[in-house]
């Protein structure tokens, strides 16, 4: 017998044999796995009663909450694609990613309803326009149809059976790349399916557990946490923004076992000046991704607050999981920090390997740079819309990340530098050429280029180096302050150099690991 692997069979199996277990908690909102869904079969009605038929996109924006949520099971459940945005870009983005995948519904929270509003004009393909309110009752915006208003009527038994393979999309995953433009990542459902068996395998997923949502759910599908924590019946706890104080009391209030976050939550957590005034019993585990963070760190957390660390490493384009690394059999006691600062090991069902220019593994002598590459059934289906870019990436029968790394002598990971001109600040993906493009906007600038310099907090972050045409003036100021005019905030350079000249070959490209070399000097890696 053969079934395919589709992610309703997750909230199928929790809501049959957990259906009065808290699922999630949010604010002072709580449902059970039953409510839970019971709500996603409602939105799944409303969603064919509009017309969103198998294929067709749904994109939602917003932060962390119980709709998005919904949403994953909501959209998977009739055949639909979720297109999931990132808040933090700017409305110029949005436009970009809705018309570029063809969005015919849009499901917004009340707080970026102005944000769509701006750009709706230009949206060709969107037909429906539906907004998450904060609580029940509170007026829907105008010219928005009310979530809760549009489902709350509708049947509460799943819809109709729709013929579904593990080789559809369920989702568009959009990742800033080198270029200025985002790449639509398809994910199927085997790709997710498999990803959230790793996740349960691997951070040790079981009902008891009750994760805070620190992570942005949009972000690589959460890392794979709606599936694998709604696949063994543990519990959702969401946090809408990030708070330090607000962290450590859902930890204590809401006996926290489990959490996935950025480098910089990191920080936050074990820099939280009145982390002394909670009590905390449960010692949670914690998984961290989207830059290495110091051995140091993790000792920290370890030591200091007396919480488990492990850390996971892959791509939007890989669902995400390809490596992990935490206590193993060759690091026990899991007191080698240096060994547990790296990428880690390749996860279940995953052959990574580190491959010369010429396709062939280089030595795990731990020092000898290869590309990491990958094959697996977690690695992406293709870009949306985009063949050439998936061949790029896909050949030779491995996907090729554009990570540079060494490996030792126990396959362990260790990432050192970049083919690709990304940069990765807070687990954010970053173009360096989406920012040249806007320096280079700027009257003054002649010549520019942008790197990734180290920050302890955000792992590394943007920093421009410009050439200034001639008689022509300004400040590191004037120069942050223009990007933000132009880009989303978090991708505006932190820092910027005035320079004479920047390194060229004798051909006139541009030599950026010249640049960078002088920034990371005596740091063992060139990224973070």
């Amino acid at each position: 017998m053969e079934v395919p692997l589709l992610l309703n069979d997750f909230l199928r199996r929790a809501a049959r044999l957990y259906p009065n277990k808290e699922a999630i908690v949010d604010g002072d909102r709580r449902f059970t796995y039953g409510e839970y869904q019971q709500r996603c079969n409602q939105l799944a009605h409303a969603l064919l009663a509009l017309g969103i038929q198998k294929g067709d996109r749904v994109c939602i924006l917003s932060p962390n909450s119980h709709y998005f949520l919904e949403s994953y099971y909501g959209v998977t459940q009739i055949g639909a694609i979720l297109v999931p945005l990132n808040y933090r870009l700017v409305a110029a983005d949005h436009e970009y990613i809705i018309n570029h995948a063809g969005v015919k519904a849009i499901l917004v929270d009340y707080e970026y309803t102005s944000v769509i509003d701006q750009i709706r004009p230009n949206l060709r393909t969107v037909q429906h326009w539906i907004a998450a309110a904060p609580r029940p009752g509170h007026p829907t915006p105008a010219g928005w149809t009310g979530w809760d208003e549009l489902t709350g009527a509708q049947p509460t038994t799943p819809t109709q059976h729709i013929d579904q393979d593990e080789n559809d999309v369920t989702s568009i995953n959009y990742t800033s790349g080198t270029t200025a433009r985002p790449k639509g990542v398809m994910l199927t459902h085997r790709n997710v399916y498999i990803n959230a068996y790793n996740f349960i395998a691997h951070l040790r997923i079981r009902h008891e557990d009750r994760e805070l949502w620190t992570l942005p759910m949009f972000h690589a599908n959460g890392w794979g946490g709606p599936f694998a924590l709604t696949a063994m019946g543990a519990t959702h706890v969401v946090l809408r923004a990030v708070a330090d104080a607000e962290i450590y009391r859902l930890i204590q209030d809401e006996k926290i076992t489990f959490g996935c976050m950025a480098p910089a939550v990191l920080s936050t957590i074990l820099n939280f000046p009145e982390k002394a005034n909670y009590t905390i019993t449960t010692r949670p585990r914690f998984t961290i991704a989207g830059a290495p963070p110091p051995a140091a760190f993790i000792q920290r957390l370890e030591q200091e607050l007396g919480w488990e660390f492990i850390q996971i490493y892959g791509l939007t384009e890989t669902a995400p999981i390809l490596t992990v690394s935490g206590p193993d059999f060759h690091n026990p006691d899991g007191t080698d920090y240096t060994r547990r600062a790296r990428a880690g090991v390749e996860a279940i069902g995953v052959d990574i390997q580190v491959l010369d220019d010429d396709g062939n593994p280089v030595p795990k002598d731990n020092k000898t740079i290869g590309e990491v590459c990958a094959r697996s059934n977690v690695v992406l289906k293709g870009y949306w819309e985009q063949p050439e870019e998936t061949a790029r990436a896909i050949y030779g029968g491995y996907f090729h990340s554009g990570d540079l790394a060494v490996w030792d002598e126990y396959s362990n990971i260790n990432i050192v530098d970049r083919k690709k001109d990304v940069i990765i600040s807070g687990g954010e993906n970053i173009s360096s050429p989406e920012i040249e493009d806007a320096l280079y906007k700027h009257p003054a600038v002649l010549e520019c280029a942008v790197i990734g310099v180290p920050s302890e907090k955000w792992g590394e972050t943007p920093k421009a180096l410009i050439v200034l045409r001639d008689g022509a003036t300004a400040t590191e100021e004037e120069i942050i302050a223009f990007t933000r005019d132009h880009l989303a905030h978090f991708k505006c350079p932190t820092s910027v150099d005035f320079v004479e000249s920047l390194p060229r070959t004798a051909t006139g490209k541009l030599q950026k690991f010249v640049i960078r070399e002088q920034f990371w000097k005596g740091i063992e890696r060139r990224v973070n």
